[in-house]
Formats: C-alpha cells, structure tokens, sequence
C-alpha cells in the first residue's frame, strides 16, 4: 500500500514537471497553484528537448529548469537515471509529466511517484504512438461517443500504471480532432491539478491496480 503524508500551503508537496513541448500543462499547474492555493510547489522541470518552448515558463516563475535529452542519454536506463537523480537532488517527492514524450524507467524509489495525464479514457486508445492529436483522431475515426483524460501512475510501460482519476468528454458529430482536443484540455486542466492536490493532502492510497480518492472534508 502507498500512502502520502498530509501537506499544506505552509509544507507544500515538491514536485518537478517534466515538459518536451509547449509546457500548457506546466503553465496550467503555475496558475492553478497560485491561484487556488495549492499545497504544491514546482521544484524543478526537466525538458527532454533543448527547444521545448515551456522553458519559459520555469524561467518566468524563477524554477530551476534542466535540459535532459535522449541524444546525450540513448540508452533509456541512463536517459531515466540522468533524470530521477536530478530529482533526488532537489527533494523531489512527486514526479509529474506534463506533455512528456519520452518513455523512462521507472526506479524503485519512485514507484507510484511518478505521474501523468493522457487525452483518452484509458485503456481506450492509448499505448506506443497515442499522443497528441492522435489519439484525438482515432476517437473521432472510431465513432466513440465519449472521450476524456485519464490521470494515472506511471509504471515501466506505456498508459498502463494504476488509473487515478479520469473526466469524461462527450464527443460531438461535428467534431474535428482540434475540437475534441480543446475539449479535453479543457478538462486536463481541471482534474490534474485536483488530483494532485489529492495526492498532496494525504487523500491518495493504492493498494495494488486499486486507487482511492478520498472526498474533501
């Protein structure tokens, strides 16, 4: 079983973000901290691309900001060592991926540290090369009726850790991939932050594939 300790604006959970695009996910969390006051604070963020534009965003909110790559790390182990240990290194207790598109392996004392968000209801379209506006298109191809996010562990395979919570979006006839795309971030930025909010106040246990969630008192 895994249990979290209760943090508060005053002891925040430290977390680093870990981006290799356009950093929407880091500046949502920036904002939904500073503005909901979040028990969470962005210690560290890690880029896997040296032209990632979210670098920005660390560098606007004074957050140390390294740049990790897979050309200076190709073996994967070594690619998540370089990266888990940069985290070690400033306190990190929960890993949190935010548009990162580079598989790790996970080492054992960040098992169930380490999360992420994917833009489907998983287990439906998600694995090896469903990211981004794929998946959206799949969706729409298939003729699923609903979509949604997924926030979920991370383990040593693709969208396949223990599912945390999930928000589900209707998917409309008149939809374009960039529609229903919109429509989910839209809800991406709602219930990530929330989760890890959950994760930070202690209201988080997993017990094997099972994750509960509990209620604000």
């Amino acid at each position: 079983m895994t249990t979290w300790p209760v943090h508060t604006v005053d002891n925040p959970l430290k977390i680093a973000v870990l981006i290799s695009g356009g950093g929407t996910t880091l500046r949502n969390l920036l904002e939904r901290i500073r503005e909901d006051q979040l028990p969470l604070e962005v210690v560290l963020v890690i880029s896997s691309s040296s032209k990632a534009k979210g670098m920005a965003y660390a560098e606007e909110a004074d957050i140390p900001c390294e740049i990790i790559t897979v050309a200076q790390h190709p073996d994967k182990a070594d690619f998540s060592q370089a990266i888990f240990q940069a985290c070690r290194e400033k306190d990190v207790e929960l890993v949190v991926m935010g548009g990162f598109l580079k598989q790790v392996a996970v080492p054992e004392d960040f098992v169930n540290r380490v999360v992420n968000i994917h833009p489907s209801l998983i287990p439906a379209f998600c694995g090896a090369g469903f990211y981004g506006i794929r998946v959206h298109t799949a969706v729409i191809e298939h003729g699923a009726k609903v979509s949604g996010c997924t926030v979920h562990f991370v383990d040593d395979h693709y969208d396949h850790g223990p599912i945390i919570a999930q928000s589900v979006v209707d998917v409309l006839p008149s939809d374009q991939p960039t529609d229903l795309a919109a429509r989910v971030f839209d809800a991406e930025c709602h219930v990530y932050p929330a989760t890890l909010a959950a994760i930070a106040e202690g209201r988080v246990t997993v017990t094997g594939r099972q994750v509960t969630v509990k209620p604000t008192s």
